[in-house]
Order: structure tokens, then C-alpha cells, then sequence
């Protein structure tokens, strides 16, 4: 093949650019769980016609991000407790496996990588700013399975995002004092950069642990003040 046999690179459609901006709706809550999507007021809200629209919204219909109920409509996913089990299950099993590739030559390099989101964190527990406390966490675990230089864990991860987010929007009510956040990555970063590499492996496996039994208490007392 030729570089004339190539086919020219497609530009992003109407489609493609309605359906990220849903996207990261969703992942930042601007769109909650459980919300209804209409046809009309999105097409008016974008200014464009109701068929771009209609085809985004079938886009994360099939990425499970939006479902579809008959006679009723579209809605955002709400994530029961089954399906944040089962994403912080696979988060750990990517993540314990980026850590193993980076405490095998790689981490004084993931140390230095990990200090900027850390430091974001911090600024913004400091500033009271819950909502950045938690882009800054997910930015920690996406640097984290970058540094692994596995193009497959980045791209398993990469799945996750959105869910990741939604439960890191749940979770952020669940610290009395957002620092407590802070403090647990900041001690996972210092474990990755210098010490046994075991106590890496717990601290990773104990902060998934944890945010799995927070989410849980948080649903419980929810359920119990609304009975």
C-alpha cells in the first residue's frame, strides 16, 4: 500500500461533537443520573437540527451511558451499587497491573509524574473546591496507568472514565474533610516512589477497598432517610 492507496481522515461529525459534549455532562454532572434527554430541547440548546441529536444520543445509548425506557424516553445511567462494585473490581485489577509494571524500573519517573495532580488536589482541598478534589483523584489514577506504558491498561482505563467520574462525584460527600483525600494519594505516591513494593500494593488495594465501602455506607443512609 501506498500513501495514495490512504483514504483522507474523516473530520468530526455533528454527531461525534454532540455526543462529547454529553459525554462530559455526564461524567461532571451537569446531566445527573437518572435525568431525561429530550430531542427537542438539546437540537435548541445546540442550535442544530433534531437528526444529529437523535444519533448522538443512540451513540451512548450503545456505550451504556444513556438507556432507553418505551413510551417514556431516553435517561442518564444510574449507577446501582452492583455496577460501582463491579467498576472499582476491574479500576483494581488495572490499576494493581500498572503498578506492576512501574515498580519494575519506572518509579522514580512515575513519582515525578503523579506530583502536579497531587498538588491540585491540594490547592483545591485547601480552597474548599470538592468538585476539583475529585479531578485532580481522577487525574492521579489516569497519570498512574500511563506511566505503566501499557497502550492496552491506558486503553481499558480509558472505559472507565466516565463511570469513574460519576462515582468520584458520589464519593466526594462522603469525606468529612477532603484533605483525608489528599492524604490517602499522597501516601500511595511517596509508597510508589521509594519503599517495599507490598506496601504500594496495599495502600492501591485498600484506597479502592475503601471508596467501595464509603459509596455503600452513603447509599445505605440515603436509603434510610429517604424510608
Amino acid at each position: 500500500m501506498t500513501m495514495f492507496d490512504l483514504e483522507p481522515v474523516a473530520r468530526q461529525s455533528t454527531a461525534e461533537l454532540i455526543a462529547d459534549r454529553l459525554r462530559i455532562a455526564i461524567m461532571r454532572g451537569a446531566l445527573a443520573p437518572g435525568a431525561q434527554l429530550g430531542e427537542a430541547d438539546l437540537a435548541a440548546s445546540f442550535d442544530v437540527s433534531r437528526g444529529p441529536v437523535r444519533e448522538a444520543m443512540q451513540r451512548l445509548v450503545s456505550e451504556g451511558l444513556l438507556h432507553s425506557i418505551r413510551h417514556r424516553g431516553i435517561f442518564v445511567i444510574e449507577l446501582t451499587m452492583d455496577d460501582i462494585e463491579d467498576v472499582y473490581f476491574a479500576r483494581a485489577a488495572i490499576e494493581r497491573g500498572a503498578l506492576c509494571r512501574i515498580l519494575d524500573g519506572r518509579r522514580e519517573a512515575t513519582h515525578a509524574a503523579l506530583g502536579p495532580a497531587v498538588e491540585m488536589m491540594r490547592s483545591a482541598a485547601d480552597r474548599g473546591d470538592a468538585a476539583a478534589v475529585s479531578d485532580a483523584d481522577q487525574q492521579f489514577h489516569e497519570v498512574l496507568v500511563q506511566s505503566s506504558a501499557s497502550p492496552r491498561l491506558v486503553r481499558a482505563a480509558r472505559t472507565l472514565l466516565i463511570e469513574t467520574r460519576m462515582c468520584l462525584g458520589a464519593l466526594q460527600t462522603t469525606y468529612a474533610d477532603v484533605h483525608e483525600q489528599v492524604t490517602e494519594h499522597s501516601c500511595l505516591r511517596d509508597a510508589i516512589g521509594a519503599g517495599p513494593p507490598e506496601i504500594a500494593y496495599q495502600l492501591l488495594a485498600h484506597h479502592m477497598a475503601d471508596a467501595v465501602t464509603r459509596l455503600r455506607l452513603q447509599r445505605a443512609s440515603v436509603s434510610e432517610t429517604s424510608a
